[in-house]
């Protein structure tokens, strides 16, 4: 089973930028992420988790509505890591962030629903500061 390591969060002021990394390690199939569907999740205090970005095997990415155009979502298949490019950052964008993966989407919904991911990192946190 793939497991997941989250990493780059920390503090940073408003308008900033940061990169995070989700590198996998165990098992996976064909030695790399490409059969991977991936996402990035947020929870700040008192929310539900949200979905901030996805990528499908063909690519194919997705974004929440709060961070399209500021953050961005790629995949180094080879290297096994996930990253998630933040800019023009926000105090509102302040949470943990969780890095997801699976190979079989758990049902039909979207990739940005917390509930197509088999496996999860432990989070790293980002900080905005007005």
């Amino acid at each position: 089973q793939v497991k997941l390591l989250e990493s780059g969060g920390g503090l940073v002021q408003a308008g900033g930028s940061l990169r995070l990394s989700c590198a996998a390690s165990g098992y996976t199939p064909g030695g790399s992420l490409s059969r991977y569907y991936m996402g990035w999740f947020r929870q700040a205090p008192g929310k539900e988790r949200e979905g901030v970005a996805s990528v499908r095997p063909d690519g194919t990415t997705s974004y929440g509505d709060s961070v399209m155009g500021r953050f961005t979502i790629s995949k180094d298949s080879a290297k096994k890591t996930l990253y998630l490019q933040m800019t023009s950052l926000k105090p509102e964008d302040s949470a943990m962030y969780y890095c997801a993966a699976t190979t079989t989407p758990r049902g039909s919904g979207s990739s940005l629903d917390l509930k197509f991911y088999y496996n999860w990192g432990l989070g790293t946190l980002v900080y905005v500061s007005s």
